[in-house]
C-alpha cells in the first residue's frame, strides 16, 4: 500500500531520502526520517465513489451519483503483471512436442543405407 508524505514546512527536504517505517502491534504505522515523525496519508490508486460516500454527502448526492454512473460505464483498470509492464513476449522456443523421427523420410533413407552397407560387409 503506497503512502504519501505530507509537505513539511520549515524543515529540510525529505525527497529522495530513505525513511523508516514502524508498524506497531496495535495496527498503527509511524514514518520517520532522521528521528522525526512525518505526517502521511494513505494513497489509494483506485479512487472510486462508493454508495456510502453518496449517502454521507447529502448536498453532493446528485453529483456523486452522476460520477458513480460514469465510473461504472468505464472499464475497470486492468492490473498488469511485471512481465506485461516490461513488455515480455513469450518466445516459441523450447522442447515442444517430441517428434517421431523413426517415420521421417530422411531417417528411413539413412537407415536403409546403413543396413545395405552392413549387408555388403558381411
Amino acid at each position: 500500500m503506497p503512502y504519501q508524505l505530507c509537505r513539511l514546512s520549515g524543515r529540510k527536504r525529505v525527497r529522495s531520502s530513505y525513511v523508516e517505517t514502524y508498524a506497531y502491534a496495535d495496527g498503527r504505522l509511524d514514518v520517520r526520517w532522521k528521528g522525526y515523525s512525518l505526517p502521511y496519508t494513505v494513497f489509494d490508486k483506485d479512487q472510486r465513489v462508493t454508495h456510502a460516500a453518496i449517502i454521507e454527502n447529502k448536498r453532493l448526492c446528485d453529483v456523486l451519483a452522476f460520477i458513480k454512473e460514469r465510473q461504472e460505464q468505464q472499464d475497470k483498470p486492468k492490473v498488469k503483471s511485471n512481465s506485461d509492464k516490461n513488455g515480455y513476449v513469450k518466445r516459441a522456443r523450447g522442447p515442444g512436442r517430441p517428434r517421431d523421427s523413426m517415420n521421417e523420410p530422411a531417417f528411413i533413407a539413412r537407415r536403409q543405407k546403413g543396413l545395405s552397407r552392413q549387408q555388403a560387409a558381411e
